[in-house]
């Protein structure tokens, strides 16, 4: 039972890996969620797919993974910050991603406690 528990420390980074193929594989779509008072979307629609990237890249390889896993989830809050809840109002998938991304928010704050190994700078 141990062994196919412990698959889901790769899984779950893994499964991140769709975030960054619709960032890379359809860059308007990620650029479009980027409020209209930051510059440069294609920027920030493709810095989204390297914080991403390095957070997957950071848990394979088991360094600077809790931090990596905090980051994100301080990532993922700034994200319904600053796009879902403003947008909420008029879009209903918006509201869906509220909901989605606190999941992810708890997930990344559950891997970083009990699945990641580097604690060197956190915890």
């Amino acid at each position: 039972m141990n062994a196919i528990l412990a698959v889901g420390r790769y899984l779950f980074p893994l499964s991140f890996l769709l975030y960054v193929g619709l960032h890379i594989g359809a860059p308007d779509v990620g650029a479009s969620f980027v409020p209209s008072w930051l510059p440069a979307p294609m920027f920030w629609n493709y810095f989204t797919a390297a914080l991403i990237l390095a957070f997957i890249v950071s848990c394979l390889i088991g360094r600077f993974d809790k931090l990596a896993a905090v980051l994100m989830a301080v990532y993922v809050l700034l994200m319904i910050v600053l796009v879902h809840i403003p947008r909420a109002a008029v879009s209903e998938n918006d509201m869906l991603n509220i909901f989605r991304n606190l999941m992810v928010i708890g997930a990344l704050l559950v891997y970083a406690r009990y699945a990641a190994r580097d604690s060197r700078i956190v915890g």
